[in-house]
């Protein structure tokens, strides 16, 4: 069996076709709905982009014990797993956090890898003397500018050059068998840079300086500039489609849908001025962030143009890779394997859990969203590790000054770890207890009050967070 795990990050579920979206142009996203399983109440877990992938290799909940990080010596990746099993993995991808100092031990739990360069504040093209700051709106940033320089062709951009290379693997070793291929491009996350040919599908007036880079705030910017914004994600979200129009291209060609597993998933969401918001982050997680597309192809069952309605996670990908290449799953993964799941239409769990570290705690049952805030002060927090990293820095000897041991989790497998006092990665802002129906208001605009209906969900969220091995003080921190 092979698999090939395309992945994009900031991929809005209610930008494409197959979500019912009629005005971006994603003509390859309704193609692959066609010849797989649609997933219609898939959520995040561990927030933002390398919470994510900590998900992604071990399959448990992590945004409760530490934020933003690497992979940690005591977590089981299933990269490593199939690995010693004999089974290859490449990863190719453009994202560039994997070289950073918050996530640079990611790509070393693979066979191989290739890394692309060029995406937002990646320092990639050196030039002494660099651009003059533009007038313009939103973030702009002289790394990015200096990048976009060597940006001029179609495929000259990372995420073409990233499919590229995904393509020449699957070329390269498309009669071997026993292999994992994970394309992985940062688009279409923000900066929305395109060239014309992508942003001639949505011709519109914008007589504004630059503006294709919002700041994670609240909506500040006229109605025009949001319009603009949004067919610039728009722009960017159709040349993803046209990626992954190739991909599905060769798996035709090469006839791989007979005994090619491909996987379609993204990691959140985007605020385009929902709810009055940018981004992601400081704000609530709402569903435009929260409720994500998944696709998947597993040709041991055959089901194509069909959707899956049942409650599904980022914790359950690694654990439905691992089930493709009959691997057992690690004590500690959290996750279930939704192939069998999907062959007998049968539901994986009742509940899920979601967040960031300091923020709400979140939980959903697919039909209702319950964010719990602290009752008061966000506190106290610690981070739980043994790899002292933020995004792109160190831990401050300030911060290490602090540190006191912990004995440890069960998931640490019986090693103490650091314990730091620490905050969220930005400041949050509405931070406040809400409950919403999503039947009767899936625009999360009018939170209910509903005593019964919350304290369902709070019993629920104090069994799941008992289950990850919360720390005490975060049940304290949200008034648990």
């Amino acid at each position: 069996m092979r698999v090939i795990h395309v992945m994009f990050d900031s991929l809005n579920r209610h930008h494409l076709g197959p979500y019912g979206c009629d005005w971006t142009v994603t003509p390859n996203f309704r193609r692959l709905a066609e010849r797989a399983v649609t997933f219609d109440r898939h959520y995040v877990g561990s927030m933002p982009c390398m919470p994510a992938r900590r998900e992604l290799h071990t399959g448990r909940y992590n945004f409760l014990h530490r934020s933003w990080g690497p992979f940690e010596p005591f977590d089981d990746s299933i990269h490593e797993q199939l690995r010693d099993a004999g089974v290859y993995s490449h990863l190719v991808s453009d994202h560039y956090h994997y070289w950073e100092d918050g996530g640079a031990t990611y790509h070393h739990r693979y066979s191989s890898w290739e890394n692309v360069r060029g995406q937002e504040h990646d320092r990639w093209k050196g030039v002494v003397d660099g651009p003059e700051r533009p007038e313009h709106l939103g973030s702009w940033c002289p790394n990015q500018a200096v990048n976009r320089r060597w940006m001029q062709r179609e495929e000259d951009t990372p995420q073409a050059r990233t499919f590229q290379l995904g393509l020449d693997f699957i070329r390269q070793n498309h009669t071997a068998d026993d292999w994992l291929l994970q394309i992985e491009t940062f688009d279409p996350h923000e900066p929305f840079f395109t060239l014309h040919g992508w942003k001639a599908h949505y011709p519109h007036r914008w007589d504004g300086p630059l503006f294709d880079w919002p700041n994670y705030d609240r909506v500040r910017e006229s109605r025009a500039a949001v319009e603009h914004m949004r067919f610039e994600y728009a722009a960017l979200l159709t040349q993803c489609d046209h990626s992954l129009g190739r991909v599905l291209d060769v798996m035709d060609e090469l006839d791989l849908w007979q005994d090619t597993v491909l996987v379609v998933n993204t990691d959140h969401g985007f605020l385009l001025g929902e709810h009055d918001w940018w981004a992601k982050t400081a704000c609530p997680w709402y569903n435009e962030i929260a409720h994500i597309p998944l696709f998947i192809w597993d040709p041991r069952s055959g089901r194509k143009g069909t959707r899956f309605d049942h409650l599904t996670q980022t914790i359950d990908l690694p654990a439905t890779l691992l089930e493709v290449f009959g691997q057992p799953l690690p004590e500690h993964m959290q996750g279930r394997p939704l192939g069998p799941a999907v062959a007998a239409d049968h539901p994986v769990r009742d509940f899920g859990l979601f967040g960031i570290f300091g923020g709400h705690a979140n939980i959903t049952d697919g039909h209702r969203v319950y964010m719990r805030a602290p009752p008061g002060e966000n506190g106290p927090l610690f981070h739980y590790t043994h790899m002292p990293t933020h995004m792109n820095a160190l831990f401050s000897v300030e911060e290490l000054r602090q540190m006191t041991v912990h004995p440890g989790f069960p998931f640490t497998k019986g090693c103490p770890v650091m314990k730091i006092p620490g905050r969220g990665q930005l400041a949050f802002h509405d931070l406040t207890t809400r409950l919403y129906d999503l039947a009767t208001d899936p625009a999360q605009e009018h939170p209910l009050d509903d005593g019964a209906g919350e304290a369902r969900m709070v019993t629920a969220l104090r069994e799941l967070m008992a289950a990850t091995a919360a720390p005490p003080e975060q049940f304290q921190r949200l008034g648990l």
